[in-house]
């Protein structure tokens, strides 16, 4: 719970996506601190029991993106708690109120409300700097009508986690960290008096947790029907954790202390009891709220992921296409191509190319023709076992027809030389005949004379 006194309003604006490397170092506009790490780890820090104290509450939740724990506590002085907290994955945030006993809780309740249905499903920090000053008019109305109190009013630090993106609106002194690498970054600057004096270099920032005027505040949700808040969008990846919490924690807890923790616990529900119960055991002077949101993926391995399956899609469609576009081409060559071979002991003419594709054959039986591969010449034969390619159907016949007319030739030279053959046996047998009775003829013709 703080006070707040009325400040002039500094300029109004937002910055782009601040990039990881930017972030870790200080900000020349003094909105991000940043804490080295420690080369000793501090010891072990007491631990209270939170789930049976009063006047506090707990939520736990996860999705494939996120992993989130949100605890809030009455503290050890305060009487009653006037933090609410927001988790509605991916929106998360932080509101201490600030009135005394039934104002501040009421207006923290009405921030929240009012942050839950105005903010964006995006990270679109604008929009989300928007819903914060839609809260303070509805703050701001809920004491005029009687919802709560005159000067009523409360702090909001809240962000919007979408992939590597985050969307972030604040106003009050309530803290937003991001803890990257091992190194914890303040992403948030104050709207208080003493970080004022802060960035004056009149005081260092131990000083300002323990400064007397630490409780005065110069911009909150309530106060003022001009408030603006700050927002701005900055990049998160996978790895990334990002506590949100009320002063009770930073008031309590050194940076330091909150860096030791955020990196030596596991879980968020750990780090984010870790962080309560060491703001009360430092003294719980205030309400204290922490949200822990851990980045479990950021969508990187999803778009990777994607682009395999697509990558792989694509081969397979150029696959594909290859193995279409072969079947075309080798189609058009079987519908023209023919060839002559053997069939059946006789000469075939086939459409196609010899051979098979898996198993199915690549030409077809048109005709088979009398010519038997016997009555053609060895070397034919073995030509014709391999098959002999023609251009066409008709060259096919054209040379089927030209074997029969060879074998009709060579039969018919081996017919007229066996007729010849034949004719000069029969010729020589008479000749012979006539040479031996023509002597003795003679003779027979002499002695009978």
């Amino acid at each position: 719970m703080s006070d707040v006194e009325e400040h002039p309003a500094q300029g109004r604006g937002s910055t782009g996506p601040i990039p990881i490397a930017a972030r870790m170092a200080h900000a020349a506009s003094g909105f991000v601190q940043v804490h080295g790490r420690h080369a000793a780890a501090e010891p072990a820090r007491p631990t209270i029991a939170l789930d049976a104290r009063p006047g506090g509450g707990v939520e736990i939740g996860a999705d494939t993106r996120l992993s989130w724990a949100a605890r809030t506590d009455v503290g050890l002085v305060r009487g009653h708690n006037e933090d609410s907290f927001l988790v509605s994955n991916p929106l998360f945030g932080v509101c201490d109120g600030m009135g005394g006993h039934a104002a501040g809780e009421v207006a923290s309740a009405i921030a929240v409300r009012t942050i839950s249905s105005h903010a964006p499903a995006s990270a679109d920090d604008g929009l989300l700097g928007a819903a914060v000053e839609a809260a303070n008019e509805a703050v701001i109305k809920g004491a005029e009508t009687g919802e709560g109190k005159p000067g009523m009013g409360c702090t909001a630090s809240c962000c919007v986690i979408e992939g590597t993106r985050m969307a972030v609106a604040h106003v009050g002194d309530s803290r937003i960290y991001l803890l990257h690498a091992g190194t914890l970054v303040r992403i948030t600057h104050d709207h208080s008096y003493v970080e004022e004096l802060v960035d004056a270099g009149e005081i260092t920032a131990d000083e300002a947790r323990v400064h007397p005027s630490r409780s005065i505040i110069t911009r909150a949700l309530g106060s003022d029907p001009d408030m603006y808040a700050d927002h701005f969008s900055l990049d998160i990846e996978r790895g990334d954790r990002i506590i949100i919490c009320s002063d009770g924690l930073s008031s309590m807890v050194p940076d330091s202390g909150i860096e030791t923790i955020a990196v030596s616990t596991a879980s968020p529900i750990d780090c984010t009891d870790q962080l309560v119960s060491a703001a009360l055991v430092a003294g719980g002077h205030d309400n204290v709220s922490v949200i822990v949101v851990d980045v479990v993926s950021d969508g990187r391995e999803e778009q990777r992921s994607r682009a395999r399956k697509h990558a792989i899609l694509g081969s397979l469609g150029v696959i594909a296409g290859v193995v279409v576009a072969a079947a075309v081409v080798l189609a058009l060559i079987v519908n023209n191509s023919w060839y002559i071979g053997a069939s059946a002991g006789n000469v075939g003419i086939y459409k196609g190319i010899r051979g098979s594709v898996l198993g199915i054959p690549l030409s077809e039986l048109v005709e088979t023709s009398s010519v038997s591969l016997q009555d053609l010449p060895e070397a034919t034969q073995h030509q014709l076992a391999g098959g002999i390619t023609v251009d066409s159907v008709d060259k096919a016949r054209a040379t089927v027809s030209a074997y029969a007319q060879q074998i009709e030739e060579e039969q018919a030279k081996a017919q007229k030389a066996a007729s010849d053959a034949q004719s000069e046996s029969t010729d020589g047998s008479v000749g012979s005949e006539a040479g031996d009775s023509g002597p003795e003829a003679a003779q027979t013709q002499q002695g009978g004379e």
